[in-house]
């Protein structure tokens, strides 16, 4: 008696195809995962890629220049600055009916502080001209040419109107420029008069002062990382209590306390004084510079360091250093050929830890650095919150962010990002 079997895909126990039923189950699995960590995903959203999104944004948007200016900028497309006249009157009528508009609307003082940062001044102008402005009639008040630099000279400056031309589009590169000493001129882009260079400057002090900072908190930390991980428990313990003790103190009274520390007249100059280290009319200066900012930021970030270095050292065997000994090994060459490479993952970890840390501060730097010793960032919260020059301040976030990625990106080259881990 012969058997037939029937060639077809295998059902699942409701009659449905099996590979059917299986990505059905699989798809089900994945929107719950995706349910349970929705609130955190949200969360980074809305905290870390937003903010970062609007950073980048503002840091090229110029609408206000040709919204509050339309008819001006258009008329201004056909005004060649190079021949050194003013703009025609068609220009300036176009300027005072968009000025009549911008200044019922209240937006005359918003657009010349916008252009007062390309062209210091502006500012001033179209506040002046705003309060007069108004009372004109556009139909028997003409020409306004003359009107307008009658009723403030400063339209009748050919580099006022150079800034509006160069500044009439939705977009800028101007933002960037002046974050890089650079600015847009009718010749071309150039860089800033010598005076005026400032950003690259505290752009390169940022990067060599957080490697200084970096590379004294790992010689400082490696150590006390040694000795936490090889005393005993209930020692270890305690020592880390004290290295721990920092985070239960608030920032500012730390830096506080470190000028009281560092000044002429403080704690640390009266004791070399008495020892006779120092001599009592050449108090050392280590406040207000470079030197204060390094001892102060190593203080308050040498626990970044330590924790990474600690968590990776408790992992190494001990047997690893006895064997090394026992086989001929000298003290020295069995911690540098057996023990500090596999303390190098923590060493990779606490250093990007305390870099990217260090770089973004600007409490400390701010109280103990004075002119020669503050960040890139103490500028950047001057510009959010006095000057409030928000597109330099996001443009100088942006090329900071772009410098911490590039390292990062040098850094995953040369060591390795799988190589470092927390333990």
């Amino acid at each position: 008696m012969s058997e037939t079997t029937h060639a077809g895909p295998m059902l699942a126990a409701d009659g449905t195809p099996l590979k059917r039923s299986l990505a059905r189950a699989l798809r089900r699995q994945k929107l719950r995962a995706l349910a349970l960590i929705a609130p955190l995903l949200i969360f980074v959203l809305l905290t870390f890629v937003t903010p970062i999104v609007s950073m980048l944004w503002r840091s090229v948007e110029n609408a206000i220049v040709p919204e509050t200016l339309p008819l001006t900028v258009e008329a201004l497309k056909d005004w060649d600055p190079t021949r050194g006249e003013l703009p025609e009157e068609a220009v300036f009528a176009a300027m005072v009916t968009d000025l009549q508009a911008a200044v019922k609307a209240k937006t005359h003082t918003k657009l010349g502080t916008r252009l007062n940062y390309e062209n210091p001044g502006i500012s001033s102008l179209f506040r002046s001209t705003g309060r007069n402005v108004g009372k004109w009639d556009l139909a028997a008040d003409g020409p306004f040419k003359e009107k307008l630099i009658e009723a403030d000279k400063g339209w009748g400056d050919i580099e006022v109107w150079k800034t509006l031309q160069r500044y009439s589009g939705h977009y800028t590169a101007g933002y960037f420029l002046n974050a890089a000493d650079l600015e847009n001129t009718a010749e071309g882009i150039q860089l800033r008069p010598e005076e005026q260079r400032i950003y690259m400057t505290l752009f390169i002090r940022t990067m060599w002062m957080s490697l200084m900072i970096t590379g004294s908190c790992l010689l400082l930390g490696y150590p006390v990382a040694w000795l936490l991980a090889n005393l005993r428990a209930s020692t270890s313990n305690v020592l880390m209590i004290l290295v721990l003790l920092p985070f239960w103190t608030s920032l500012l009274v730390r830096t506080s306390a470190w000028k009281v520390l560092l000044q002429q007249q403080g704690v640390i100059n009266d004791l070399l004084v008495w020892v006779g280290l120092v001599d009592d009319a050449n108090r050392l200066v280590m406040i207000n510079n470079q030197f204060g900012t390094i001892i102060a930021m190593t203080h308050i970030l040498l626990p970044f360091m330590i924790l990474p270095l600690y968590s990776v050292m408790k992992t190494i065997p001990p047997s690893y250093l006895r064997a090394a000994k026992s086989l001929g090994a000298t003290n020295w060459t069995a911690f540098w050929r057996v023990y500090f490479p596999q303390s190098v993952p923590g060493i990779g970890a606490g250093s990007i830890l305390v870099f990217i840390l260090a770089i973004g501060y600007y409490i400390t730097p701010e109280l103990v650095g004075g002119t020669q010793g503050v960040f890139i960032s103490n500028r950047i919260a001057f510009h959010i919150s006095s000057s409030l020059n928000w597109g330099l301040a996001a443009a100088l976030g942006t090329i900071l962010l772009s410098l911490v990625l590039l390292l990062y990106y040098v850094y995953d080259k040369i060591v390795g990002i799988d190589n470092v881990k927390l333990g």
